[in-house]
């Protein structure tokens, strides 16, 4: 007996697709038995797919007689935990993660077998409503195994096999990994090797074009074609050749309702977009800054950029209550001095868990969300220590060093936001920290990210939200991108390449999210 995670889940018994339980948590729950390959509280499953009204342990019970029925005593439980043993059954998600291990040991044959028993992304199709957890715990894994499989093909080109074998595997390796140029790499060269010249070039006419289109830069041995038509090399044109004109912004002032001032700007013209507040910001300063000025050139292009200062810093009001309705009232009392009646939303790191809970308060008045490298819950509510402590040390130094000359304390925030900044990114962004708020506010601001707590919020999101997230963001985890995704209902989720908290523009990645970010907002 089989079972088939990588794709529309299917159980197959002697060549035949047994009827799976019309329940979709049913189904997933035997996804998750197999894929964890070890005993599994009870108490955790019925936290996973069930909640408490609905008798959670009734509910548990009942879908284990209903896998019993398909995959017999392959179900193994006890009073406490539930388990699926792997002896009776096939796994292909198993296979994969057994062959990960070690790819270059692992047999030809096995590794065929592996690439084409995936038809598809993991558990796909299986997302559940109101299951948070179990939705970031998929997402996480279905990006593991994709990136798996990409080893696995990489892998299997090195061995000694005919190019017609090995075409149908890394052509699903292109499909998986559309903006990745090792694979196309590999399917042009497997076409000239199975002389199949012209569909090669077209092959590699597409992928110079995709890549183009997503702004990554085509590998040489894509480029280093004569064959290929001249129509396929990235435009260029003299508008774009020459610097980009200075952009403007029209700086105002506004009363939020406790009486604080807030400066607020718009740059470029079209549909607005709303920027809300995040970490230091200086209206001035951010529009020609080297962390800045790309993300408003970007979004400026097809929207105008509605962006303020939040109190505490930057040309708003430094003496100014601070806490998390106090950021909220601010976005409102933004937007209503601007007369914006209907518009996006942007939310970068704490400035996210602001946007949701403005978009909450007002559905009717967002009409599309994006937000990067955020966060529904503070570090202090995070759980993890080495986290909590490593912030509460930086908040002491904050105190006793923020305002000096030396930007040795303000580098420790520098290195965490940037690890791969330039050094004048870097010098930027030591000295607008100094010069955007005091060492108080900048404690008190962090204090108040840390017990910021819009978890309850998120399953109440109506508008249509796009989250991003660095894969190696040192400021929020990534996993914390991941599940903020996962309870949002019908959320995408998208992972940019990079250690950066916030893209800077030489990031491999930066066209290709600058893209994604438009096609979401103009469609």
């Amino acid at each position: 007996m089989e079972l088939r995670l990588l794709g529309p889940m299917a159980v197959i018994d002697d060549g035949k697709a047994l009827p799976l339980p019309a329940s979709r948590k049913t189904r997933a729950l035997l996804g998750y038995l197999a894929a964890e390959g070890k005993p599994v509280r009870r108490d955790r499953l019925c936290h996973l797919f069930w909640e408490i009204p609905d008798d959670p342990k009734g509910a548990l019970r009942w879908s284990l007689s209903k896998l019993r029925g398909v995959v017999g005593d392959a179900i193994v439980a006890d009073r406490e935990t539930v388990a699926l043993d792997p002896s009776k059954l096939a796994i292909d998600f198993s296979d994969l993660t057994g062959a990960a291990a070690d790819f270059t040991a692992a047999p030809t044959e096995r590794m065929q077998s592996i690439c084409a028993a995936a038809t598809g992304s993991f558990m796909e199709e299986l997302d559940l409503p109101n299951c948070d957890d179990f939705n970031a715990w998929r997402i996480a894994v279905a990006e593991d195994a994709r990136v798996a499989l990409g080893r696995l093909c990489a892998e299997l080109v090195t061995r000694d096999l005919p190019p017609e074998q090995l075409l149908p595997h890394v052509r699903a390796w292109v499909e998986r990994s559309p903006y990745d140029p090792e694979p196309a790499e590999c399917l042009c060269n497997l076409l000239v090797a199975a002389d199949r010249e012209e569909e090669a070039e077209q092959q590699r006419a597409l992928a110079i074009r995709r890549l183009a289109d997503a702004g990554i830069p085509a590998s040489a041995a894509l480029r280093d074609s004569p064959a290929i038509p001249l129509s396929a090399e990235p435009e260029t044109s003299a508008e774009a050749a020459e610097p980009a004109a200075s952009l403007r912004q029209e700086i105002q002032f506004c009363t939020a309702s406790d009486g604080t001032s807030l400066a607020y700007s718009v740059t470029g013209e079209g549909p607005p977009l709303v920027k809300s507040a995040n970490w230091l910001n200086h209206l001035e300063h951010d529009l020609h800054s080297p962390i800045w000025s790309h993300w408003i050139r970007a979004l400026t292009a097809i929207r105008s950029v509605w962006r303020y200062d939040e109190r505490g810093n930057g040309l708003s009001d430094w003496h100014a209550p601070l806490n998390f309705e106090a950021f909220v009232d601010d976005l409102e009392s933004v937007v209503d001095a601007a007369g914006l009646d209907r518009f996006d939303l942007l939310g970068i790191s704490q400035g996210a868990a602001v946007a949701i809970a403005y978009a909450v308060r007002h559905p009717e008045r967002v009409r599309k969300m994006h937000l990067w490298g955020g966060y529904a819950l503070g570090w202090a509510h995070r759980g993890d220590p080495a986290e909590i402590e490593r912030r509460e040390a930086m908040l002491d130094l904050t105190r006793h060093g923020w305002a000096l000359d030396n930007p040795a304390y303000r580098q420790l925030f520098t290195s965490l936001y940037l690890p791969e900044g330039s050094q004048e990114q870097e010098d930027y962004f030591n000295e607008m920290q100094r010069v955007t708020t005091s060492a108080e506010n900048a404690v008190a601001l962090q204090r108040v990210f840390a017990d910021i707590d819009v978890t309850g919020l998120l399953g109440k999101v109506t508008t249509p939200t796009l989250v991003g997230h660095s894969t190696r963001d040192a400021v929020v985890p990534f996993s914390t991108g991941r599940a903020l995704a996962a309870r949002i209902p019908g959320a995408r989720f998208i992972a940019i390449e990079s250690p950066n908290h916030l893209l800077l523009e030489s990031d491999p990645g930066w066209r290709k999210y600058a893209r994604i970010v438009e096609e979401f907002l103009e469609s």
